[in-house]
């Protein structure tokens, strides 16, 4: 979502009305549990023998945090007048990435002002390039973290039965189906095991409905379009690594309470993107650089559309990332800020999400449904009416995204390949030179 111009200009008007909402916990033994605390026996209680009535539920974050079009320093138009002078950066180092604060989809809590050791201050969400997982997008991974944790709670306490889940409405009604189930031959590690994967899965495709729903017109706020960053390259790999991120502190129990996980996210997110290999905010920089023209057209100004070149259209429980190609970054102009990072280069890693568990498809368990309201309907008649008419679930995810790919190339081959844009150049005397370049 392209909101971070939004913010910076709405920033003094929304202080006053945004929260953050907080759970506190206070978990009960079961009564087996204390029984064996009592006891004599070589069996001990275990954390998992929890009530599970005492545990906290609490609703699904209603908004998403402001984030990145894909790119760096773009230009920005308001209803197709340029904002002089202006550029929206992106980028973030590894030392600016801020604390953690649950549901923070308001603007105070996703501004800069991180400290330097990432304990205090603003979110300060971006983009961040990374050797094992390309171009990061923090405000998803804050996002699908925080959706993760929401779900968990609310599936541990309805699962194996019949339950809807509300979500908030995009292009339509939008909410999970919780089906009815046999639970009874599972332990309570298996209880909280299996909650927690499908509360990862399912918070991983509501972030795969927000992409199909940018593309197909929804806007957070009226006036500013979204189809820029509707399937942009970086954010389903961004969202996947906040679910598996989420996953890890529930199985760890280190979310049984708000303040606990906040400070747990803080400290884990910061260990998962040093894993990745963050490079320095100059070499993400050089980056946007190096894919300009390929990836994304600086020429565009942001909301257009097709200021995004490259789309990511591969729906599903495994993502691959987008890392900048050795041969690529070799024909541009900044590979001398780049180089070094070629010297060592790990292999890309895959994430994915298990599609079952203890012999159950969780699928089966439970989906997430849209229904398309009439507003939205035109934008998909590129699409035969079977696979969204009467609403779609996740399994139509992928095939609706491939039609929305197809639809994407006619408009990009109907695009005149003789336009030109320019770049200009400051130099150190302050002359002005101004490089024309054609556009992909």
């Amino acid at each position: 979502m392209t909101t971070r111009l939004i913010c910076a200009l709405l920033l003094p008007i929304l202080i006053a009305g945004c929260a953050t909402p907080t759970w506190h916990g206070h978990p009960r033994p079961t009564a087996h549990a204390v029984e064996l605390a009592l006891s004599n026996s070589d069996a001990k209680a275990q954390m998992w023998d929890l009530d599970v009535n005492s545990l906290p539920e609490f609703d699904v974050p209603q908004k998403v945090r402001p984030c990145c079009a894909f790119g760096n320093e773009q230009k920005v138009e308001i209803g197709f007048v340029p904002i002089p002078l202006f550029r929206l950066g992106n980028s973030v180092s590894f030392s600016e990435i801020g604390p953690h604060r649950f549901d923070a989809g308001s603007f105070p809590n996703t501004v800069k002002g991180a400290s330097a050791n990432g304990l205090s201050g603003g979110e300060n969400n971006g983009i961040i390039y990374t050797l094992r997982g390309g171009f990061i997008d923090l405000a998803h991974v804050r996002d699908t973290a925080d959706d993760t944790v929401a779900l968990f709670f609310i599936i541990i306490h309805h699962l194996g039965q019949p339950h809807i889940i509300e979500l908030p409405s995009e292009i339509g009604p939008r909410y999970i189906q919780m089906k009815a189930f046999d639970t009874s031959g599972l332990s309570a590690k298996q209880r909280w095991y299996l909650a927690a994967e499908l509360a990862a899965r399912l918070a991983y495709f509501k972030a795969e409905s927000h992409e199909i729903a940018q593309w197909h017109g929804y806007t957070s706020f009226a006036g500013w379009p979204e189809e820029v960053s509707g399937y942009s390259p970086e954010d389903l790999y961004s969202n996947m690594l906040g679910a598996k991120l989420s996953l890890a502190l529930i199985h760890s129990k280190l979310v049984l309470n708000d303040q606990l996980y906040n400070q747990s996210m803080t400290v884990w997110l910061s260990e998962f993107i040093q894993w990745l290999e963050p490079v320095s905010k100059q070499q993400t920089n050089a980056m946007f650089s190096i894919v300009d023209g390929y990836w994304w057209d600086s020429c565009k100004p942001i909301p257009d559309k097709f200021m995004v070149l490259m789309r990511h259209f591969r729906m599903g429980d495994e993502q691959h990332p987008y890392r900048v190609s050795e041969s690529l970054a070799r024909s541009n102009s900044e590979w001398p800020a780049v180089s070094e990072l070629y010297k060592y280069m790990p292999s890309a890693h895959t994430l994915s999400l298990p599609g079952q568990l203890y012999g159950f498809q969780l699928d089966q368990l439970a989906t997430l449904n849209i229904d398309v309201s009439q507003a939205f309907q035109q934008r998909f008649t590129h699409i035969p009416d079977v696979l969204w008419r009467s609403g779609f679930d996740q399994s139509r995810f992928g095939e609706i995204a491939l039609w929305d790919h197809k639809e994407d190339e006619k408009q990009l081959a109907a695009l005149s390949n003789s336009e030109q844009c320019v770049q200009i150049e400051q130099k150190p005397d302050k002359t002005l030179i101004i490089h024309p370049r054609r556009k992909p």
